[in-house]
């Protein structure tokens, strides 16, 4: 339903998405993610003297990021960092990951010819739903049920190694910049 206040989908705003209409999630590159907690709330880490001391929840995610190259032998991990509500990293997705050219231009041509539902398997959002299921699994059944994540994710699609020099200073930045993180508490609504 769509009224003259926005988008709707179940009697709920629904915020546009921003994903490149144009690009295929699951060729080849670099990108970068931040994941948040539900409502932000601060359940990974604690941030003292600008080091990170991860909490119960922390460890079963930092376990979870570092099983995502096992579960998916061609995917690689750079840099990552675990803060209070989130987690910054980036990911590699291969050359040649599984899908033929046709189906490549295809989706530049933002024609979709794929047969199968809207999570390519091996696509940069397979991969995280498939991460933030496994931390909210293993949350469940170490009695944390109360853990959960926000349900989309940001991503930037790493263009130049200048660009990923950048973004790895940040990620190793984070700790000792969080009292000035958009994402701490003292600072939302700021």
């Amino acid at each position: 339903m769509i009224n003259n206040t926005g988008e709707y989908f179940q009697d709920k705003y629904r915020v546009k998405t921003t994903r490149l209409s144009h690009w295929d999630y699951a060729s080849e590159g670099l990108y970068y993610v931040t994941i948040c907690t539900k409502d932000r709330i601060c359940c990974l880490c604690n941030i003292k003297d600008d080091r990170v001391y991860l909490s119960e929840i922390g460890k079963i995610v930092h376990e979870e990021w570092l099983e995502t190259p096992i579960i998916r032998p061609d995917v690689l991990l750079d840099d990552f960092i675990i803060m209070p509500n989130h987690v910054h990293g980036i990911i590699k997705l291969p050359k040649n990951n599984d899908f033929d050219t046709q189906k490549r231009r295809d989706a530049q041509r933002r024609v979709s010819t794929r047969e199968f539902g809207p999570l390519q398997p091996k696509s940069l959002s397979a991969i995280i739903n498939n991460f933030k299921g496994s931390v909210k699994r293993k949350c469940n059944q170490n009695d944390l049920a109360f853990f959960t994540w926000q349900s989309r994710y940001y991503e930037h699609i790493i263009r130049d190694e200048d660009d990923l020099a950048h973004i790895k200073k940040y990620i190793a930045n984070n700790p000792i910049k969080w009292s000035e993180d958009r994402n701490n508490p003292i600072n939302i609504n700021v």
